[in-house]
């Protein structure tokens, strides 16, 4: 209860029962603060007033928590003291009068003056209450003054000094206040102004969300704090994100933002994870944008770059559709002509954008959509014609006007336009006959058409397929296609040439000229019998004869020319990728089960194998795709290419090996790892492992034919990829393991923990696809069985190993291993699977790793980063099995004696006794001997045992073995384990030193002198 007050008085009421009516919601503080301040009028000497006000009004103070009764009273004493200000002036008076006003400031208000300097008193004080509230009510006594309200410099500087300083307080309730009681001390068109710059840092680095929030709801937008806002679009609180979208469409007009800006915001926005903030962007900033640009979605669109974010541009138009009634949609169509058509002349890329747009969402309504989808595109015969004159009429560039980069942007334009009409294809009607053979001959023609585009022969292809459904009926028509392109009709025809036919009249005078004078000079010799020389004339005229005969008959065929078909193979880079991207989606759209015709093998024979050996790099590319997507319909034909693909993926250009490298993981999703076997058996010569020296490839082959493991080989092949410096080769190379791992092609624990170290290089930290696809796959897969779990735990020893003998120079040096032990223990928790066996009870994998760690503390007691694992145990949820806590309860006594027994600097041996329950990997031929001495239930992991121990206690032992001997409660933090070393590391010596503060000086003079 509030102390009874000492003032009194007859008509108004007194500051007691003032502060207890205030704690009551229902009562009126108007009239409170109006009976009250009446009273302080008709003081004389206000200052036992003011001191017993703030007698009263500590009480509310000390209270932290947000109670309803304390909040009124705030609320009561702001009104109060804001009550005292002078009303809002108009501003010719406040012109006349600021002089006086600057002079009387601080008598105008006595009482508000004193209690601002009360609270800038108490802002320094311990309890972190008082500070809260401090903070609080400067926010609402300067929310709650007028627009125009002034106070004096001093006070102003003060009040911006002590937020200043509780914006960094270490509650974040205070530091929310603070910030919000900064908000009208904001100087936006000061690049200096301290509370702008105190707002930024809260942004970057302050790492209570609410705080950020609290921020940005305050924050002034300006050219220095709008690339903050835009940052927290990208926040990690989904909260966050959701208020920044609100601030940027309240307080940002679209025009102040670039193009980039926009696409990111509409990118990130409308493909976020959450919900909430996707319903933002579309119910907030979206209707923002449009408002400020009357409404016009066609104007929204070129405020877009919406030729390199067609994709963006069509989830925003599917945001704003949603949002219009169908009465707004057909209003908002446009403009087409009778034949429901866009004009030629009055396409461009933003009204095709929408139009495509507004058919497809149509079109998915399905029987409600399809009576509009008839007022905005014609039947599909009359779409055919209107396409077939807008692809012809894409002009094809010549070298010279390809270097003219405004005939380049047109021919780029009307691409894009030609795309969005191809894709309109998939809206059309095509139940009737006639128009579908009609657009099916449009696509055909314009695919053999050689003036069509390469950009666009994807797409058509595409579109054929989808309105061929049956299989080989889509494989004789690309087949045909692809013979027109390849080998085109062309109809050649011999023109009159007026020298040739004279040169041939010429020729066949000379020739009866020459058989006339033959014959008489017969005549003559048979006349004096000279019949030897007869007979060579005869001869003679016979030859001639033949001669004119042939000559005549050329000048028959010149005299009457005839047009002739004939076909000839084109073999230029365009003519085989337009070829090949038509193979590629043939084979990408055919049924897994559709086996492989002649026609295929005939392609694959002619068009495929001999475009790999190709000097373009485009064509080589597009063949390997067709090569291993053509693989996929046949483990036959993929043992047979499987090392043609291998070779591709190590020794050609980096796009052409990601694209074998797809395939090759492809392959072994769909057939496994056996393929590899099978392949090794039947080539003589698989791919070497070192790509740049010919003797490693020629060593490889050799080893390969003596019987070594291929798919160990292929394994470490992708092993050397994720050390590339080729980012993107990386990440492929990491994903395609991943899948391997998930799918349950293989389980390696050594590659899971190359995985867990690429993600936490910091090498990779801005490869932002491979940090997601391995995020998600650790999860996923950690959480989907118990097996899966003791692949992870393997990996766990292996992974920390690495880490602490990471030289200084490497960027894993700089990895915290402290995450990196969290997130195994967190993967590897029980209670993370799934689907748990709740039906027979397993040891946990924790358990394992429990006695992994006491192994590896009595492999060496006096590495530094035995305390991590101390704590490391302490974080792990063991079994409720009694003999599992037995047994290591018995370990830790072990540790215990070592930690004695070690001052006498003696070599201890020992042998652990491995629980049966926690045997569950095979025997190693390296324990046969120490297994020999135990019991036959008791089987001895070598990774758990050690011989020599060297002397120096830790703390750490000493910290486990009181946590565990009191009763094995298991809480407590992650903390990474360490390897069994012989001689630790400088920098893990170093870290320790610096953490656990200890005397190392022994240790490290002991090491010195055994180094």
């Amino acid at each position: 209860r509030v102390c009874e007050g000492k003032m009194t008085a007859d008509n108004e009421i007194d500051i007691k029962e003032a502060f207890q009516r205030a704690q009551k919601g229902h009562n009126n503080k108007a009239k409170l603060v109006a009976s009250l301040k009446s009273r302080y009028n008709k003081l004389e000497d206000k200052t036992l007033f003011h001191e017993e006000f703030v007698h009263y009004l500590k009480y509310a103070m000390i209270v932290y928590k947000r109670e309803p009764s304390v909040e009124s009273v705030i609320e009561f004493v702001v009104r109060f003291a804001t009550s005292f200000q002078s009303p809002p002036r108009a501003e010719d008076e406040e012109e006349e009068q600021q002089e006086e006003e600057e002079e009387e400031e601080e008598d105008d208000h006595p009482f508000l003056s004193f209690i601002f300097n009360f609270l800038l008193e108490s802002h320094k004080v311990s309890s972190h209450a008082v500070r809260f509230r401090v903070c609080q009510l400067i926010n609402k006594l300067l929310g709650s003054m007028a627009e125009n309200a002034q106070i004096d410099d001093d006070l102003f500087d003060r009040i911006h000094q002590a937020m200043l300083v509780r914006v960094t307080d270490k509650f974040p309730n205070v530091r929310i206040q603070a910030a919000l009681a900064m908000t009208r001390l904001q100087q936006p068109k000061d690049a200096e102004c301290p509370t702008i710059n105190a707002f930024m840092l809260i942004l970057e680095n302050d790492c209570n969300a609410e705080v950020r929030r609290a921020v940005l709801s305050c924050i002034a937008m300006s050219p220095l704090t709008l690339p903050k806002v835009l940052k927290r679009t990208r926040d990690i609180k989904e909260t966050v994100r959701k208020l920044a979208y609100q601030v940027l469409a309240d307080k940002v007009h679209i025009k102040a933002l670039t193009i980039a800006q926009r696409v990111s915001l509409l990118q990130q926005g409308l493909s976020d994870t959450s919900e909430a903030v996707r319903e933002v962007v579309c119910s907030r900033l979206l209707p923002a944008w449009l408002q400020r640009l009357d409404g016009d979605v066609i104007e929204l669109l070129h405020r877009l770059d919406v030729e390199n974010c067609a994709e963006t541009a069509l989830d925003t138009l599917k945001a704003v559709l949603r949002n219009m009634s169908t009465e707004e949609l057909l209003e908002n169509r446009v403009q087409l002509d009778s034949r429901r058509l866009i004009p030629v002349d009055s396409l461009s890329c933003e009204n095709v954008l929408y139009w495509r747009s507004l058919c497809e969402f149509f079109k998915k309504k399905g029987d409600e959509g399809e009576e509009m989808l008839e007022q905005v595109l014609p039947d599909a015969a009359t779409y055919a014609q209107y396409l077939s004159g807008c692809l012809k009429a894409v002009p094809v560039l010549s070298e010279e006007q390809r270097a003219d980069f405004n005939q380049l942007e047109l021919v780029m334009t009307k691409e894009f336009i030609s795309q969005q009409l191809i894709h309109l294809i998939a809206c059309l009607d095509t139940n009737e006959e006639g128009g579908r053979k009609r657009v099916l001959a449009v696509l055909q023609e314009m695919l053999a058409l050689p003036q069509t585009p390469s950009s666009l022969i994807f797409l058509l292809t595409e579109k054929l397929l989808a309105l061929i459904p049956d299989d080989h009926k889509r494989i004789q028509t690309v087949a045909e296609i692809i013979s027109d392109v390849r080998e085109p009709i062309m109809e050649a025809s011999r023109p009159l040439d007026e020298a040739e036919s004279r040169r041939q009249q010429v020729q066949l005078a000379e020739v009866k000229v020459r058989v006339l004078e033959a014959k008489q000079t017969l005549e003559e010799c048979i006349a004096a019998q000279e019949f030897n020389r007869a007979a060579e004339l005869k001869s003679s005229i016979t030859d001639l004869e033949n001669r004119r005969n042939q000559i005549i008959q050329e000048i028959a065929e010149s005299s009457q020319p005839a047009d002739k078909e004939t076909r000839t193979e084109k073999s230029d880079p365009e003519t085989l990728l337009r070829c090949l991207t038509m193979c590629a989606e043939l084979l990408k759209q055919m049924s897994m089960k559709t086996r492989l015709g002649p026609t295929i093998s005939a392609l694959m024979t002619s068009l495929v194998l001999p475009s790999i050996a190709n000097a373009h790099p485009a064509v080589r590319n597009m063949a390997v795709l067709c090569l291993g997507t053509c693989t996929l319909h046949s483990k036959e034909l993929a043992k047979t290419h499987m090392v043609l693909l291998l070779q591709i993926a190590q020794l050609d250009e980096v796009k052409i090996r990601i694209s074998a490298l797809r395939a090759i993981i492809d392959l072994l999703l769909v057939f496994g790892f056996q393929l590899l076997s099978e392949t090794a058996g039947s080539q003589p010569a698989p791919p070497s492992q070192s790509p740049d020296k010919q003797e490693d490839d020629m060593a490889a082959a050799a080893a390969v034919e003596k019987g070594e493991d291929t798919a160990q080989s292929i394994l470490m092949m992708l092993s050397e990829f994720l050390d590339s410096e080729v980012s993107d080769l990386r990440t492929e190379t990491a994903e395609g393991l991943a899948k391997l791992i998930y799918m349950g092609r293989m389980s390696s624990s050594k590659m899971l923990s190359r995985l867990v170290l690429l993600w936490y290089n910091p090498v990779t930290e801005d490869d932002t696809r491979l940090r997601h696809c391995l995020g998600v796959f650790f999860q996923l897969y950690a959480r989907e069985s118990r097996a899966h779990q003791e692949v992870v735990e393997d990996s766990f020893l292996p992974t920390v190993r690495t880490l602490l003998n990471a030289p200084a120079t490497s960027p894993l040096a700089e990895v915290d291993i402290t995450n990196v032990v969290e997130l195994f223990v967190e993967l590897t928790r029980p209670s993370s699977l799934i689907k748990p066996n709740l039906l027979k009870q397993e040891v946990c994998v924790h358990d394992y790793l429990a006695v992994r760690l006491c192994g590896e503390m009595l492999n060496d007691p006096t590495a530094p980063e035995v305390r991590l694992y101390a704590k490391t145990l302490s974080s792990l949820d063991l079994s409720r099995d009694e003999t599992v806590r037995k047994d290591l309860l018995s370990l830790l006594q072990q540790l215990v004696q070592v930690q004695q027994r070690g001052r006498r600097n003696r070599n201890i041996f020992f042998s652990l006794r491995v629980p049966a329950a926690l045997n569950r990997h095979e025997r190693p031929p390296d324990t046969l001997q120490l297994q020999r001495a135990l019991p036959p239930h008791v089987c001895v992991r070598p990774d758990l045992c050690c011989t020599v121990v060297t002397a120096s206690p830790l703390k750490g032992l000493r910290f486990i073995t009181r946590m565990l001997l009191s009763g094995l409660k298991i809480d407590g933090e992650n903390v990474p384990e360490s390897a069994a070393v012989l001689r630790p590391s400088r920098r893990a010596k170093t870290a320790a030193l610096e953490k656990t503060k200890l005397d190392l000086n022994t240790l490290i003079n002991q090491e010195a002198n055994v180094s």
